[in-house]
């Protein structure tokens, strides 16, 4: 057993701060302004989160920095927002305009499919059968969760909107992870600001009031923990674990929601709830326990991002340092060939025969 990979916390971590920002939203749906319009919601949401974390970046970096992204990663990044920060929030909102809130919460369940299917067998990330019934068992776990109890679905537009934002979130994670060892705060308040933005002025454009002081705070600090710093974490996962085994970890975010209503807000915990805690746990173990181990070769790389000099980072440099670790610094990969338990992480993006 490889034991527990530090990219295993942030993954987790991420599905903890975004489901149990659930049922803390719902708290906002009975306002006037989220009653009115859901873009007005949505947009506070993430501007919350861009804006927080912009907040954090400048007082990290004492001011204004460039990102330092290479420029061969930049259509990377503005795909992923594209997708995942215009797109599949315009899609969520018709699919929620045209469907019942069960059936909402059971097509997006399909966004962890999705990015698993598209990293396999577009972007060829590596798998084997124990990754394979692990998310299987979470995505499982998810359905039963969300299954509808006597609420009607409705067909048509709804199921296909909402099956199209997964499409997009999924496009969405499989685009970021291209461009995950940049700096995680620039990447995720990127995507905050504009998402934000564009759904805010969809919200006014449509005739949305203006929330009182109380809801804009609340709506935006509910935005910065669950959707940004939610964000920051799942892409530092992305850089240590992967695209697939990242989502199969995320899609445990609607157990941590269903558990938070049940410990802050009295719901009653149903069989089914255990249920699905028994099959997502399930599957998080066989994730957090996988081994995989094979002699593999490394491509001579020359890239910038945040590292220790372990096995991987044995490079001289041509400035003083001070010895802290981890630190950035643009660097070079030597082509090297050797054996030990790895995940597809930044540095380990190779085929397999």
């Amino acid at each position: 057993m490889i034991g527990l990979h530090r990219a295993a916390w942030p993954a987790l971590g991420a599905a903890i701060l975004f489901g149990a920002s659930t049922p803390f939203a719902k708290q906002l749906i009975g306002a006037d302004f989220a009653t009115a319009s859901p873009f007005m919601l949505a947009g506070l949401l993430y501007l919350g989160s861009g804006l927080g974390l912009t907040l954090v970046r400048l007082v990290r970096d004492k001011g204004w920095q460039s990102p330092g992204m290479p420029r061969n990663e930049w259509p990377w990044l503005l795909g992923a927002i594209a997708f995942g920060g215009v797109l599949g929030p315009l899609l969520l909102m018709v699919g929620l305009a045209h469907t019942t809130a069960a059936t909402a919460s059971l097509f997006l369940n399909l966004e962890s499919v999705l990015t698993a299917v598209l990293a396999w067998m577009v972007f060829r990330e590596n798998t084997d059968r124990r990754i394979v019934l692990g998310m299987a068992l979470i995505v499982a776990g998810g359905a039963v969760l969300a299954w509808p109890t006597g609420e009607a679905s409705v067909t048509g537009i709804g199921p296909l909107a909402l099956a199209g934002a997964c499409l997009a979130w999924a496009i969405d994670n499989n685009l970021t992870r291209k461009v995950s060892a940049s700096d995680a705060l620039f990447i995720a308040g990127s995507k905050g600001l504009v998402a934000g933005s564009v759904n805010t002025a969809l919200g006014l454009a449509l005739g949305a009031a203006w929330p009182t002081a109380s809801l804009l705070s609340s709506a935006m600090l509910i935005g910065f923990l669950g959707y940004g710093l939610s964000l920051v974490l799942f892409v530092l996962a992305l850089r240590g674990l992967g695209t697939a085994r990242t989502g199969a970890y995320f899609s445990t975010a609607p157990f941590v929601g269903a558990a938070m209503s049940i410990a802050v807000f009295g719901e009653p915990a149903s069989s089914i709830f255990w249920a699905a805690t028994a099959l997502m746990g399930l599957g998080v173990w066989l994730h957090l326990t996988e081994h995989h181990s094979h002699e593999h070769e490394h491509m001579a790389l020359h890239h910038e991002h945040g590292h220790r000099h372990d096995a991987h980072h044995q490079h001289t440099h041509d400035f003083e340092w001070d010895g802290v670790e981890p630190h950035a610094h643009s660097h070079q990969h030597e082509k090297m060939t050797h054996r030990h338990a790895h995940y597809p992480d930044t540095h380990h993006r190779h085929s397999h025969s």
